[in-house]
């Protein structure tokens, strides 16, 4: 498994081609993209390389998707990325009921469409609002996944757990769909405040061992990629998540 890391989680460790040798020295050999390196993408590929690194995967924001879909097109060829993801939607832009999540379905569908005939797989990436049940009982992420027939999913368990919902449950369901999964623990309750309640991967309290198996064996995800939304080390949690990942 070439396992992967997402930048977001070194943001804030210090000039990037410093970040990419210590990932690459970790055992990683490829890295998922964020708007933060998108800025001059050929010297960000060029980096890449002599780090040895790939980037298969990028996060795009929808307003780009939707605005200036050419402009990511540029981005993601230079980079190399495969797999074009959106992910996140602004709490003041999220419907509150089931025909504006459906009608949400319909605009990224249309996105797929577009990034397939670009030569570009799409997917969705969820926190926990989008399993969240609406007033009726029925989940956000059911909507756009039933409206959307074109799109994958990019999987983040941790934010499933968050949000109160099972994610066994919910790889079942929808295996085919899945193409990329995020993998990041959870502290136990109490604990890591200063890093919102996340963990190093093995440090924490899900259980990435079976979902890892299950994953595996029910979808077609070929990219896994390890995250932390507030590490107060990033290195540390580079080292010590891949340490674990490696293990399964």
């Amino acid at each position: 498994m070439d396992w992967s890391f997402q930048l977001y989680s070194a943001r804030d460790a210090g000039p990037w081609p410093g970040v990419l040798k210590q990932l690459s020295e970790a055992g990683y050999a490829r890295v998922e993209g964020f708007g933060g390196v998108y800025d001059d993408a050929a010297a960000f590929r060029a980096e890449l390389e002599r780090n040895g690194l790939t980037m298969p995967s990028g996060h795009f924001g929808l307003d780009q998707l939707e605005s200036d879909f050419d402009g990511v097109d540029q981005i993601a060829r230079t980079l190399g990325v495969k797999l074009i993801v959106c992910p996140w939607l602004d709490a003041d832009q999220r419907p509150d009921a089931p025909k504006g999540w459906r009608a949400l379905g319909n605009r990224l569908d249309a996105i797929a469409k577009r990034a397939a005939a670009a030569g570009y797989d799409f997917a969705w990436h969820n926190h926990d609002f989008e399993v969240t049940a609406l007033p009726d009982g029925s989940t956000p992420m059911d909507h756009l996944l039933e409206s959307a027939p074109a799109i994958g999913w990019e999987i983040d368990v941790a934010w499933i757990v968050r949000g109160g919902s099972n994610p066994a449950g919910w790889i079942e369901r929808y295996a085919d769909r899945i193409t990329a999964v995020h993998v990041k623990d959870i502290a136990p309750a109490g604990e890591n405040a200063d890093e919102d309640g996340w963990a190093d991967l093995g440090y924490g309290t899900v259980d990435w061992r079976m979902l890892y198996r299950l994953l595996r064996a029910k979808t077609p995800a070929t990219i896994f990629v390890v995250e932390h939304d507030k590490p107060n080390s990033a290195s540390r949690f580079a080292r010590r998540s891949i340490e674990t990942a490696q293990a399964f």
